[in-house]
């Protein structure tokens, strides 16, 4: 299929009218269901409309493996249920096009599976798919409508129809058509739609849930990406203050773990009333910089001169530019290995790419390749930003009452190590959330819970043994191939997408969760902690008696 089969302004309307029709001829719930089309592109093709097409229905036996590999997902789903899998084109305009993948199990729970994607990356999301059919949802995700790595947005240059299909469009799309092709592969109902996913994925989430609250029942929004115009810009910011190379305030990305990290440990940790290698209170620690100064015979391999301590300052601080505008919240303290990880990227005396791409390809469609960051790079850039949002992606809409009002659930979570997307950008978003929400009368914990997980990583691993798996969108796979839920813990205690199907489904809502850390992130080595993880602003506090390694020897308790 090619963009000439579409003619310009007719496609929305087929494709919602073509879903719309499958949709009516679905039965009434069942309890179970299994499929009753073959599983093959003839079959499947016959009820799509005319600007979408099946490019590949293959039926994968039990314990199969499938593989579509991308740059951002290049390894195979493997250890499958008996399914069908699916991958879809559809011609989204007359310039762009997206695909989606699909897995229906055999054994299906009546239930549909959204999945996200990462950074800038366009590949489908296989492995969070098939974590999702072991289970039993029908699972879905799409490549947003390009292919690339995750930090490459050169895809989007001049483009303005695919970055549209990357902000929300796609993803949108793809869950219309692929419910209506679940619904007809089994010819029955689907009885509750839920997404999960993390970083960009985490952005789909809310922007399905701002723009188009019927899509899902429940979303799992992790570390979400959602001030795209201002947190590429933060990344961008951050290199920029970390050169020239032979500036003083330079600082190398060996300095992190051994020495910035490790203060930040050695003081932080304590203050929260065990030393056990943990942040529990990012926010509430006094951190004295100052510890990391060289004196006149210091190793300088192993401290800070004062105007590397002033970077490091900038980085602590939040970001504000001309009048005192605020653009992006801080860094948070425990984030400094991750973050230095980074600023690796700055040893090359470049910026990260995850702030030039977007500038260059979304905002200014800059072709050269010597552009000086340094002197262009101003305020007004982000002014720019904020202006024209290519492609919608901002997920900014704070007003969450259509989806509370028609019953949606969202469990919103962050880790306090992410040096990524700084922990602190998800309280700012939790924040204006509520100050929206709390004036209109809407009840906030009746629909949404935010939590703070001490040690977590972008998405997945953690500081040191922090506690951190909860079963959330990209965490199954650190843990290896064939994981799903939480090994040995299958209840909505220790996995949050069985929290929020409780929530859903039964209206019990979550309060704390408990994250679990195996040893050396391996299933088959056992747990090594196990720790409760509490709805903000709660903090988990240790009875100072018990094993401070199992979850029953903490409770979450408020601060006041």
């Amino acid at each position: 299929m090619n963009s000439s089969q579409l003619s310009a302004g007719n496609w929305w309307s087929t494709l919602k009218t073509s879903a719309q029709s499958l949709l009516s001829l679905i039965p009434v719930f069942q309890s179970t269901a299994g499929p009753v089309l073959e599983c093959s592109p003839s079959t499947l093709s016959a009820f799509l409309p005319a600007h979408a097409s099946i490019t590949n229905a293959v039926p994968v036996p039990a314990n199969g493996t499938w593989s579509q590999p991308s740059p951002p997902f290049p390894h195979p789903a493997t250890g499958l249920p008996a399914l069908c899998a699916i991958t879809v084109n559809v011609i989204s305009s007359t310039t762009s096009s997206f695909n989606f993948g699909l897995f229906l199990p055999e054994e299906w729970n009546l239930r549909f599976m959204g999945s996200g994607n990462g950074g800038f990356g366009g590949g489908i999301n296989w492995n969070d798919m098939g974590s999702s059919a072991l289970s039993g949802f029908a699972s879905m995700s799409t490549d947003t409508g390009h292919t690339s790595s995750v930090p490459d947005a050169s895809w989007a240059l001049h483009n303005p129809e695919t970055q549209k299909d990357w902000g929300y469009r796609a993803m949108h799309e793809s869950v219309e058509l692929a419910k209506a092709i679940t619904q007809k592969y089994y010819n029955s109902k689907i009885k509750y739609s839920y997404f999960s996913s993390c970083s960009t994925g985490g952005r789909q989430g809310l922007k399905e849930l701002q723009m188009f609250p019927q899509d899902f029942d429940g979303v799992i929004s992790a570390a979400p990406a959602w001030w795209t115009s201002h947190l590429q810009p933060w990344h961008l910011t951050m290199s920029l203050w970390n050169l020239p190379l032979n500036g003083p305030n330079h600082i190398p990305s060996s300095l992190f773990p051994a020495v910035i990290a490790a203060e930040v440990m050695k003081q932080c940790d304590p203050q929260d009333g065990l030393v056990d290698g943990i942040i529990s209170n990012p926010e509430g620690c006094i951190f004295v910089p100052e510890a990391l100064l060289c004196g006149p015979k210091s190793d300088k391999s192993k401290c800070l001169t004062a105007s590397q301590l002033n970077t490091l300052d900038k980085w602590f601080s939040d970001w504000v530019d001309t009048n005192n505008t605020f653009l992006f919240p801080r860094l948070s303290r425990g984030a400094e290995a991750q973050f230095g990880g980074f600023m690796s990227y700055a040893d090359s005396g470049l910026p990260h790419p995850m702030g030039t791409t977007w500038v260059s390809n979304f905002l200014l469609n800059l072709t050269t390749t010597d552009y000086d960051w340094a002197t262009n790079f101003d305020f007004s850039t982000v002014q720019l930003g904020d202006e024209t949002n290519p492609g919608q992606a901002n997920a900014d809409d704070f007003d969450l009452s259509p989806f509370a009002a028609r019953g949606g659930k969202l469990i919103h979570y962050h880790g306090y190590s992410d040096g990524l997307i700084p922990a602190t950008a998800s309280i700012y978003l939790h924040q204006h959330i509520l100050r929206t929400l709390i004036p209109k009368g809407v009840s906030t914990p009746s629909f949404y819970k935010f939590y703070l997980i001490p040690g977590l990583l972008h998405c997945g691993g953690s500081i040191g043994d922090a506690p951190w798996y909860i079963g959330g969108g990209g965490q199954h796979s650190v843990l290896g191939a064939n994981v799903k839920s939480v090994p040995g813990f299958e209840d909505p205690r220790h996995d949050v997408v069985l929290a929020l199907m409780r929530w859903v489904e039964d209206g019990v809502a979550p309060e704390e969760l408990v994250a679990t850390k195996f040893v050396d992130d391996r299933v088959e080595k056992g747990v090594r902690r196990q720790r409760p993880v509490c709805p903000y602003p709660m903090q988990a506090r240790w009875d100072g008696a018990g094993d401070p390694n199992l979850a029953e020897s903490w409770a979450c308790k408020n601060l006041h």
